[in-house]
């Protein structure tokens, strides 16, 4: 069974931009309401895939990846997926072993900046940047599939 360990965090400051390896733009939406998972549409540059994603609001949860056309992608976000969407870019920052995903939210959720970790196990240490804050892993508000339904510019 595929597991994710993630850990989110908010930014305290910009220093990170200084150390950004890569970035790529990412449009993704949600479908439908699921009690147990979220489904989830997500275009990254010329990729696509479909996500399954298990409900529980903890570092660790299941999760299901499939690459799928990118042109089905597409159609799927416009025709069938809920909105608002999500449009961010995703910056990457290496340090050492572990690999920081920083987002940045545009239209809805403009101004928000999430960094994510992902563990190897949940009991796992690591050195946090001094870029890197408050954990919000359990907080839900900070989850994609809760931005489409409360965006960040209505907290």
């Amino acid at each position: 069974m595929p597991i994710e360990i993630e850990r989110k965090f908010l930014l305290v400051n910009t220093d990170w931009r200084e150390q950004v390896t890569s970035s790529y733009r990412i449009r993704q939406g949600y479908m439908g309401e699921i009690d147990k998972a979220s489904v989830r549409i997500r275009v990254q540059g010329d990729k696509a895939n479909i996500n399954i994603k298990s409900a529980t609001l903890s570092m660790r949860r299941m999760e299901y990846e499939y690459e799928i056309p990118l042109i089905e992608a597409q159609e799927m976000l416009d025709q069938l997926c809920k909105q608002p969407q999500v449009d961010k870019t995703r910056f990457i920052v290496e340090q050492g072993k572990f690999k920081w995903e920083i987002d940045e939210f545009y239209g809805e959720n403009e101004g928000l900046l999430v960094a994510e970790i992902e563990l190897d196990d949940e009991n796992e240490t690591f050195d946090k940047p001094d870029w890197v804050g408050e954990e919000v892993t359990e907080d839900p508000r900070y989850y994609n599939v809760n931005l489409i339904k409360h965006p960040f510019k209505n907290w």
